[in-house]
């Protein structure tokens, strides 16, 4: 290959990246960098100057309530991860594995997403009256004579932002993990099965391994969605669950913006702590 011919395809190649490359510069890089600038400015009650201190940083940390608002966000973020989880990989497996017809595996897959049909606001309220204290679940369990008396913490609680999260953000961990099950080769379970294998250890051996890039992505889909969450907590809970993303609406409301910065550069922080830890389970790159 002449060095002409190579020069021509290494500016292809620059002319290609280019517009993705300035495209993140532009839109991810500069903003960060700009966030954890304004990070350190100085606040008052009703200015903020460019003068550089860390006194917005120690603010943070002194406090118990935005220490508490990070210790709830990681809380929240395990449970309902864990519970998309456990929801999501049995319906992922019934679609991408047990269902033959291709057809009706992707009808069902559309059917999950039917909700997003709809506007987030509009799903997240629709649980309101699903989870009141005269609402359907507690009608329902009183007419079943299960309850005497309504459940008080459906609404208004931890219990209810997990509720609510969980059904909103399910469907980003089935559709990864059903993805990759459809990709396993049925020869290989087959083989395993003549073999003597029991459908327990299959799962454990073949299935399961196979499905992992397809959770990891899930993981990171739900994780990124769930950290940065403020909307549910707040029509669910009543201001009672206070996360990160609520602290960073709230600060940005009272134009405390170098308070709002550092939320804002810790919750970075914690997001690619998190996507680099589900992303050396597994290598996506050769995987996928």
């Amino acid at each position: 290959m002449s060095a002409v011919t190579e020069t021509k395809r290494d500016k292809t190649r620059l002319m290609l990246l280019a517009p993705g490359v300035i495209w993140m510069l532009l839109f991810l890089i500069a903003p960060i960098l700009m966030i954890v600038y304004v990070s350190f400015w100085t606040q008052t009650t009703f200015s903020i100057n460019s003068t550089l201190t860390l006194e917005s940083w120690r603010n943070f940390f002194g406090s118990e309530a935005y220490v508490g608002a990070l210790w709830t966000t990681l809380k929240m973020w395990l449970i309902v991860l864990s519970a998309t989880f456990l929801i999501g990989y049995p319906a992922a497996l019934y679609i991408g594995l047990l269902v033959k017809n291709q057809t009706i595996a992707t009808v069902l897959l559309v059917l999950c997403v039917i909700p997003f049909w709809t506007s987030f606001l509009i799903r997240v309220l629709a649980w309101r009256p699903m989870l009141g204290k005269e609402g359907a679940i507690n009608i329902i369990l009183q007419k079943l004579g299960l309850i005497d008396t309504p459940i008080e913490v459906l609404l208004f609680s931890e219990l209810s932002v997990i509720i609510g999260m969980t059904q909103i953000y399910v469907v980003f961990m089935v559709g990864p993990i059903a993805f990759m099950l459809g990709r396993i080769d049925r020869n290989i379970i087959e083989a395993a099965r003549d073999l003597g294998a029991g459908f327990g250890r299959i799962f454990w051996k073949i299935i399961f391994p196979l499905s992992l890039p397809g959770v990891v992505v899930g993981a990171i889909f739900v994780s990124v969605m769930v950290l940065g969450e403020f909307a549910t907590s707040g029509a669910l809970s009543g201001r009672k669950v206070n996360l990160l993303g609520n602290i960073i609406v709230t600060q940005v409301g009272s134009l405390k913006w170098a308070m709002a910065s550092v939320v804002g550069v810790i919750l970075t922080v914690l997001l690619g702590i998190v996507v680099a830890g589900f992303l050396r389970i597994v290598d996506l790159k050769r995987e996928l």
